[in-house]
């Protein structure tokens, strides 16, 4: 048939199958694309087609004959052959211009299980995969209102990527949902084939060391950020949906410390604040005090440090900076060691490579505790590892050049550097800066829900009551 030529010349390979069959004299054509598309529903295509009475028209077809299949009709062939590549049908008829697409879309999915970066004691243990239509539908569930709007789009010149923005039409800011959704048109890019592709696009200052766009696995941890008043993106092929605006603050906030009573999660948040305080500045105050300000150590430390680092052939900070150095590479290595020796290379490497380090004499015994409490420290808040291993790293510099005033000053500047942040009119480090004090009832201290009765000022909303009086 002349329609099923046109389309399978469009393509370089012999993917695309072609079929025709005729129905009381009248052929119909057939593409399919076998790896992408249910073989069940394509014999049930063929089934409804040669169970007709009499030869219908593709208009006819769609409503009457395979009115129980998801369809559209199409006269667009870029339209027909980016259905064709996503799996669907083309179904063509004898002296008709058009075609029916027909949703017979089949793939191999991963199940539905917890993620491995935000796993919980308490609560639910669904987490997202690679396939977008099962995503959605695990959002809806827990949004049962029309209020939810869920609009789609396609975005990358060749891989056509679909892509869906989520929010609650009742409760999100126009003004942000309208900015997300023209940088998401703005993007022209040959591909993309994970969330993280868009995360450029989407940020006030991509080359900011700072994560301006928030992520999330779990279905109940974006329905809770989308009543807040936040945007959901999702991208087909990734489990990690990303959230807009976004703040420090969420960071330290885990999906468990709302399925915890409100003293015990209000304790786990304020260990997380100071264990990253003491992962980033814990091996700069140890290196400045060594070298500028010895003074300060209590006298009894002062001689058990100085027995320990006598004789050593490097200076506090590079024996400090290449400890930090050594662990970053372990870790590094963990991570992209198969998973059942990454755990013990990471484990054996740290304490052989550190014991044997500190019995050579070329590093100190309490450089490597340092490091190793200030890396332990580090993953209170795992979404800030990377951002806040590099200001480790520079922090430790700056203070064995120029000590305690250096560091404060560095500190200073990157409190005022993320202080001035403001993406999607929604401040980065609130909210500290500036103080809204409602919003201290989800901060360093969770509150009870009942005492929860506004949805937070720093997330843009058009609706900041979410409890009734």
């Amino acid at each position: 048939m002349r329609q099923l030529d046109t389309i399978t010349q469009k393509f370089k390979s012999d993917t695309a199958v072609t079929r025709e069959l005729t129905v009381k004299g009248k052929k119909y054509g057939l593409v399919i694309f076998p790896d992408l598309s249910d073989t069940a529903t394509i014999r049930a295509i063929v089934v409804a087609l040669e169970a007709q009475s009499e030869p219908a028209p593709l208009d006819k077809v769609k409503t009457e004959v395979l009115f129980e299949c998801e369809s559209e009709k199409s006269n667009n062939i870029d339209d027909c052959i980016n259905g064709l590549l996503s799996g669907d049908v083309l179904l063509a008829a004898e002296d008709e211009e058009g075609y029916l697409i027909v949703n017979a879309r089949s793939y191999s999915t991963r199940g539905i299980v917890e993620p491995p970066t935000e796993t919980v004691m308490r609560g639910p243990r669904e987490g997202f995969i690679e396939d977008l239509k099962t995503n959605l539908s695990l959002l809806e569930r827990r949004l049962k209102t029309p209020d939810l709007a869920i609009e789609k789009m396609q975005i990358g010149r060749r891989t056509d990527t679909a892509v869906a923005v989520c929010y609650l039409a009742s409760v999100a800011s126009p003004k942000v949902v309208k900015k997300i959704k023209e940088r998401l048109k703005k993007i022209d890019i040959d591909g993309i084939v994970d969330s993280h592709y868009l995360v450029p696009y989407l940020e006030e200052k991509p080359l900011s060391m700072f994560a301006q766009v928030g992520v999330c696995e779990k279905p109940d941890v974006l329905s809770a950020k989308l009543l807040e008043g936040r945007v959901g993106i999702f991208v087909d092929g990734s489990p990690i949906a990303l959230t807009l605006p976004f703040i420090l603050e969420e960071d330290f906030q885990s999906a468990e410390d709302y399925y915890l009573r409100p003293s015990c999660a209000s304790l786990l948040r304020l260990l997380r604040y100071l264990g990253l305080i003491l992962a980033v500045l814990l091996p700069a105050l140890y290196v400045a005090l060594q070298n500028f300000h010895y003074k300060l150590i209590p006298v009894r430390f002062m001689i058990t440090l100085m027995s320990a680092i006598k004789g050593l052939p490097m200076s506090p900070l590079s024996e400090t900076f290449f400890v930090l150095l050594l662990f970053e590479i372990i870790r590094e290595a963990s991570v992209r060691m198969p998973r059942a020796v990454g755990m013990a290379m990471s484990i054996v490497g740290a304490l052989v490579l550190g014991e044997t380090a500190v019995k050579a004499g070329i590093i100190s015994s309490p450089a490597v505790m340092v490091t190793a409490l200030s890396s332990i420290a580090l993953f209170t808040v795992p979404n800030q590892i990377q951002t806040m291993s590099i200001l480790r790293l520079v922090y430790t510099v700056i203070a064995g050049l120029t000590g305690l005033f250096g560091l404060t000053l560095a500190v200073l500047f990157t409190l005022h550097y993320i202080c001035a942040m403001n993406a999607y009119n929604a401040p980065y480090l609130a909210p500290f800066s500036p103080l809204i004090s409602s919003d201290f009832k989800d901060s360093i201290d969770r509150a009870p829900f009942p005492e929860m009765e506004n949805r937070p000022e720093s997330i843009p909303n058009i609706n900041s009551r979410r409890q009734a009086k």
